[in-house]
């Protein structure tokens, strides 16, 4: 009797392990109080370095799509308040994170510029509303990683219980119902020994569901969380080549690539997770862009807690697309001119691979700013427990969505030492546009990110 009491009582455990995770009704009466509308503390820091929340950033003067954002931020001529280097890195240490303290320690010349601390990410009205709406109801699934339920566009779990909720808070992270990128810029740093390095230009589209206008839930579309699509014009050996995927709320990708010398779409099952891109010379992943990417069910993931640390937050010289790339992208390290470092909150989040998964990095730490949501900073770890890439996301208020989101992203691989940009328009003479309403492109539409139609605008 004693052992069958005991088998249902660890029954029961498991069961509750994989129980969908609501947030407690009483949650939603903090927000919009002493918490912002999607969960951050409003209070600055107790020593001033963090400033109280400062509410949704607006542009000076009359800034409209195409015109240098940075021109028309209000902060625009500020300097560093002071910079780290290697020789004074262990004075900053608690402050930063461990792949950051092995870029200053490792690689000659890194510097990290730091300036004033701005909290000035917000989300729109009907964001903030369904936040709130929804904060009662999000729930985790009961293979407990994918999303069950939530109101979308907003925050699920804006005081998460747990790694898996902070996680998805980041996967859901307002962006309007899509981004447009008429040339979309990645860089791949030349191996060691040799100069030559490989960019990267593509038209690319983003679509979500979900972020359009209205209340959605992750049941939608069939599930259908993020649409990506991508042609590549540089390099030649990749030129005309292109892919378009399909993430959802709960099961795997779909992946469709255009190879133009079969000139035919085929599909790739396995194109996900830590499959090497194709054209990066094995340095770059499929779920490594924005510092994670895809579904997060081969890990488990653990919330620490929050801690303040330095990340790439307002940084607007990534966005200029007048800028020379020359000047951007040095031998070891993106010039640091075009980087900029603030004191923030995060919610520090572990991933530990799964027992019987596999990845090649099989420990992932991410730091999530608690005011947008997003992915500021991440550690990759080796098989040996070792900091391997160590990975940034540029954080910047973006107005024509009327929300923060990146706009640009940095690996550094400390083993080897070369380094990836992307998702970012720097130099390319073109800038991204924010699409909040999917009418306003014919392009934001689920026919649109299928592999019939990557065949039919391929092969035109």
């Amino acid at each position: 009797m004693k052992m069958t009491k005991s088998v249902f009582a660890l029954a029961a455990l498991a069961l509750f392990a994989v129980n969908p995770w609501p947030v407690e009704a009483a949650d939603a009466s903090k927000l919009g109080q002493e918490l912002t509308v999607t969960g951050a503390e409003k209070a600055g820091s107790k020593d001033g370095l963090i400033p109280a929340f400062e509410g949704q950033s607006t542009p000076v003067g009359n800034w409209s799509y195409g015109k240098n954002r940075e021109d028309y931020w209000k902060y625009k001529d500020e300097k560093p308040l002071f910079v780290i280097d290697s020789s004074n890195v262990d004075k900053y240490a608690d402050k930063l994170t461990p792949g950051q303290i092995e870029l200053l320690k490792k690689v000659p010349g890194y510097t990290m510029p730091v300036y004033p601390t701005h909290r000035d990410c917000g989300v729109p009205d009907n964001v903030a509303e369904n936040t709130k709406e929804g904060a009662a109801t999000s729930a985790i699934a009961s293979d407990g990683w994918s999303l069950k339920s939530a109101v979308l566009p907003g925050v699920p779990f804006p005081e998460p219980q747990n790694g898996i909720q902070a996680m998805w808070n980041f996967l859901t992270h307002y962006q309007g119902a899509g981004t447009v990128y008429p040339d979309i810029f990645t860089y791949l740093s030349p191996r060691a020994g040799s100069d030559q390095s490989i960019d990267f230009h593509s038209e690319a589209v983003g679509y979500f569901p979900w972020g359009d206008k209205g209340k959605h839930s992750p049941s939608d579309n069939g599930g259908f969380q993020y649409g990506a699509y991508y042609v590549y014009s540089t390099p030649a050996a990749l030129a005309g080549q292109g892919t378009i995927q399909r993430y959802y709320f709960g099961k795997d990708t779909d992946t469709f690539y255009y190879f133009t010398g079969q000139r035919r779409v085929r599909r790739l099952p396995a194109y996900a997770y830590d499959a090497p891109m194709i054209g990066y010379e094995n340095e770059y992943t499929i779920d490594s862009p924005s510092i994670f990417g895809g579904n997060p069910d081969r890990f488990d993931w653990k919330l620490v807690g929050k801690k303040e640390i330095y990340v790439p937050y307002n940084v607007f010289a990534m966005q200029n697309v007048r800028a020379k790339f020359a000047d951007v992208a040095k031998p070891r390290f993106v010039n640091p001119a075009f980087r900029r470092y603030e004191l923030h909150r995060v919610w520090e989040v572990v991933g530990t691979v799964k027992s019987g998964m596999r990845h090649s990095t099989p420990k992932k730490v991410i730091y999530l700013d608690e005011d947008s949501w997003i992915a500021a900073v991440g550690d990759d770890y080796d098989a040996q427990g070792k900091v391997w890439k160590a990975k940034e996301n540029d954080i910047t208020p973006q107005w024509d969505l009327g929300a923060c989101n990146l706009n640009g992203f940095v690996q550094n691989d400390l083993v080897n030492g070369r380094y990836v940009i992307d998702m970012t328009v720097v130099g390319t003479g073109k800038d991204f546009k924010n699409i909040r309403d999917a009418k306003d492109d014919r392009r934001l539409t689920d026919s649109f990110f299928t592999g019939e139609n990557l065949q039919a605008v391929s092969s035109q």
